[in-house]
């Protein structure tokens, strides 16, 4: 079957965020959206996504665990998993791999944990938009053994980007899966990148607003409507070659 999906969505945990980003907020802009699939990826942190997933609970929604993690070459990735239990091993590995840091509320934004009320319960003090000591191979590592799947974030983008910090993706990295920002045209990137064919692509928000959340324009062909159908076929490269 075919779902919508937007896996690119950043809440208020994230200081680069807009504080309307919390849980009811994004679960009902989605619903309303019409989007069948999201996953909540913040930078370097998962604190808000059991507050979330508690607002989808019943709701005809599936909310995939994720983080959006710098690996130490300062190249985001979007890391997603089967389930919180996952995402939450990999969020103490990644406290452990993170400078210490303070965070300057003044400065960069408040860093705010949820529950699923849209009540603030706490801030992250540590500045979350940092680089981890953790290289891209290792990232990669860590998340498969704990079931997930790594996508390189906005590979068409100048800044955080592997192919603008690294210049290439090489094929021993393993990767299936690659994220083409909501605003490049994916047709000319591809055409003047015809390496990146082989890979599967996904285009998401990466909202940090509420009405950057994507509405139901991006769409997946999925066993059912789950999470391990979604990471299933995120593990998977195209077919097309070059």
């Amino acid at each position: 079957m075919r779902y919508s999906v937007d896996l690119h969505i950043h809440t208020a945990l994230s200081p680069c965020a807009d504080r309307d980003m919390t849980p009811n907020n994004i679960v009902n802009m989605a619903i309303l959206k019409g989007l069948d699939f999201i996953s909540i990826t913040d930078h370097n942190a998962a604190g808000n996504i059991q507050s979330i997933m508690e607002c989808a609970k019943g709701k005809d929604l599936t909310v995939i665990p994720g983080m959006e993690i710098e690996s130490s070459e300062e190249v985001h990735v979007l890391c997603y998993f089967c389930d919180i239990y996952a995402v939450k091993e990999m969020e103490k590995l990644i406290n452990r791999h993170m400078p210490n840091i303070e965070n300057r509320p003044d400065i960069f934004g408040s860093q705010e944990l949820y529950d699923s009320k849209d009540e603030i319960i706490g801030y992250q003090n540590r500045l979350l938009l940092t680089a981890t000591s953790l290289p891209i191979n290792r990232i990669k590592a860590e998340v498969e053994k704990l079931g997930g799947v790594v996508v390189p974030s906005h590979v068409d983008r100048q800044s955080f980007s592997i192919i603008s910090n690294l210049g290439f993706i090489s094929e021993e990295m393993g990767f299936a899966t690659i994220e083409i920002s909501k605003h490049c045209d994916k047709d000319e990137f591809l055409r003047k990148n015809p390496d990146l064919i082989r890979y599967k692509s996904i285009t998401n928000s990466d909202a940090h607003h509420l009405f950057e959340i994507s509405e139901a324009d991006e769409w997946v062909d999925l066993v059912d409507k789950s999470a391990e159908s979604m990471i299933s076929y995120l593990k998977v490269k195209n077919n097309i070659v070059k």
